[in-house]
């Protein structure tokens, strides 16, 4: 198939090209045209030598994945295609961004992708809109609504964890400092995904039926797993005796409201006060599949695909092999 991807900069959309291609697709990535760039119509030689080295093999288009009209002209350039797929996401989750991108800029991409033949449009979302209570959420709900209606074959995978957003404590414990947790650690699981095995998945979307017109929960292999755990292991991993500390969830809640009474003023305190309400709901909501009926999350009704475990890819980068960029993703 030929197809249009979105959020190929990021590592979860450059391991999707990657397998894209690994599976005989024809991949054309759009991606955001960098500020600096001296010419309006491409990236930084540096930026450009980068991006063509890890997304070897795809077509790269820039321009701005907010506009429709570089949608139509830069990227879809009157072309047909078969396939989208979205990786594309708001950086920050505050409502201005999220509002932006995960909803208004993807309303953009399914009209272009219309014009342009696309039968089928795969999007990457995420777990956490099962219990929709942050704006980005919400987003990412209006989306997925307006591409169910839109008479394309749809495929919506809702990934749990990334490995990437667990990783933040490595360098911490390694120089002997204690692993940090929520409560005791055990309010919350999840089924971590690696960005290979979530890109293979999302490939694997295009030719099987099964994955058409779904919602699609997934995580990685293995049961899944708690903070304290992940802590446990970690020092297990680096031959140490396991050290905690303990963060109440009810500091959050001085820390967002403080903010948001701040946020009334102060705009740059409202975006803050939504980051801390981010960081709660993830110290104390799992990501796995709820269970509306038994009103509790749901490990083993959470699928699982892929190979490669945290605890694995944990031993890898505390010898200094791939540690991941963490970006956004970071959770402490």
């Amino acid at each position: 198939m030929r197809v249009f991807l979105l959020g190929a900069s990021g590592t979860i959309g450059m391991a999707t090209a990657r397998a894209l291609m690994r599976h005989g697709h024809e991949v054309v990535c759009f991606l955001r045209r960098p500020s600096n760039s001296p010419n309006p119509n491409s990236p930084t030689s540096n930026a450009k030598d980068k991006l063509l080295k890890q997304l070897a093999g795809a077509t790269l288009r820039y321009g701005n994945p907010c506009s429709l009209a570089s949608l139509q002209k830069d990227g879809f350039a009157n072309e047909r295609f078969d396939a989208v797929v979205s990786c594309m996401a708001s950086r920050t989750g505050t409502p201005k961004d999220a509002w932006l991108v995960d909803h208004q800029a993807h309303l953009w991409v399914l009209q272009a992708a219309q014009e342009s033949g696309v039968q089928h449009f795969v999007q990457l979302s995420a777990i956490c809109v099962q219990k929709p209570l942050l704006a980005f959420q919400h987003a990412k709900l209006a989306f997925e609504k307006a591409l169910m209606s839109s008479g394309l074959i749809y495929t919506i995978v809702r990934p749990t964890a990334f490995f990437k957003s667990l990783s933040g404590q490595l360098e911490r414990v390694k120089k002997g400092k204690p692993f940090l947790i929520f409560g005791d650690g055990k309010l919350t699981a999840c089924k971590p995904i690696s960005d290979d095995d979530l890109a293979d998945f999302i490939a694997g979307c295009l030719n099987d039926p099964s994955r058409h017109n779904q919602i699609l929960p997934i995580g990685g292999p293995g049961p899944a797993i708690t903070p304290f755990e992940l802590g446990e292991s970690l020092f297990q991993l680096l031959g140490k005796p396991p050290r905690f500390n303990s963060v109440p969830v009810g500091m959050l809640d001085v820390i967002i409201g403080v903010l948001s009474v701040l946020g009334k003023v102060i705009p740059a305190a409202a975006d803050k006060a939504e980051l801390a309400r981010i960081g709660r709901y993830y110290a104390t909501e799992s990501m796995l599949v709820w269970n509306a009926s038994a009103h509790q999350y749901d490990p083993e009704g959470t699928p699982s695909h892929g190979r490669q475990t945290l605890l694995d890819v944990y031993a890898t980068w505390l010898q200094g092999e791939g540690a991941p960029d963490r970006r956004e993703h970071a959770v402490f």
